[in-house]
């Protein structure tokens, strides 16, 4: 394995790995901390729409000032939950389609066994992932990989009230974009999409400077995202949609928030 770090002290029944939290223990015993749940659509990237049932793990080394799910971030809400149960949840939701997403689930050694489990039980397997973590296909059984590099628009700003001292502030700058194992993830996963939370044309320069930066991705790997809970307005988003009608990226809108709203458990 790589990417967690291999040694640290125990927390509970579970073991903190560079920073990291991991699932300890064998076919049985491994567990991870679980914020939520839930079956739902795939709202976002090429698999949008597709019935799917969510594990959210609860614990992120980034803090996106945009975060849309703080309670596995800024504000890591979790129980504890072994392996065997989210496996059984998973096959008892009826839907083909397991998502494995965050928080930052590659930074959870459990969640390596839970991938493998899950498709041992014949589901389809996406991580979503911010790129900063690499597990290769040995160890993590993934049919979709979902990286989703974090730009500078996702840096929170100086005086952020959640983040006195500026603490977060410079981890999540130094830690954002990893070039390496963003290469290193595009390399070990024939199926893959690197979706880009955008906020203005001007983010488009920094996408093109780090997809320079890559090789061994199509065109079509590439969505653009607009930023933001609510749906956006049309003049929010036709930029957008021209970029990629003249980069052959894609249109990324957010199908759940489109349904349901901007709610949990969706």
């Amino acid at each position: 394995m790589s990417g967690a770090g291999e040694s640290g002290a125990k927390v509970g029944s579970l073991r903190v790995l560079s920073g990291a939290v991991a699932g300890e223990g064998g076919e049985s015993g491994a567990a991870l901390p679980i914020s939520e749940t839930f079956t739902s659509i795939q709202g976002e990237g090429k698999l949008a729409g597709v019935p799917s049932h969510f594990i959210r793990v609860s614990g992120c080394n980034l803090r996106c000032t945009w975060c849309d799910t703080p309670y596995a971030s800024w504000r890591p809400e979790a129980t504890v939950v072994a392996v065997d149960a989210l496996v059984t949840g998973a096959a008892a939701s009826g839907v083909r389609h397991a998502v494995l997403t965050g928080g930052e689930p590659m930074l959870f050694a459990g969640v390596l066994e839970l991938s493998r489990r899950l498709r041992a039980s014949g589901m389809h397997v996406t991580v979503e992932t911010a790129g900063t973590v690499f597990h290769g296909p040995e160890v993590l059984a993934c049919d979709l990989m979902s990286i989703s590099p974090k730009l500078s628009n996702s840096t929170p700003a100086e005086g952020d009230a959640r983040d006195p001292g500026g603490v977060w502030r410079a981890r999540h700058e130094e830690r954002r974009i990893n070039v390496q194992v963003l290469q290193r993830l595009i390399d070990a996963s024939p199926q893959r999409q690197l979706k880009f939370v955008v906020s203005g044309p001007g983010d488009l320069d920094e996408v093109e400077a780090l997809l320079a930066r890559l090789t061994g991705w199509a065109p079509d790997d590439v969505l653009l995202m607009p930023e933001g809970v609510v749906v956006p307005a049309q003049e929010r988003t036709s930029w957008m949609v021209s970029a990629c009608i003249e980069r052959g990226w894609r249109f990324c809108p957010r199908l759940h928030i489109q349904v349901f709203g901007n709610r949990r458990g969706t």
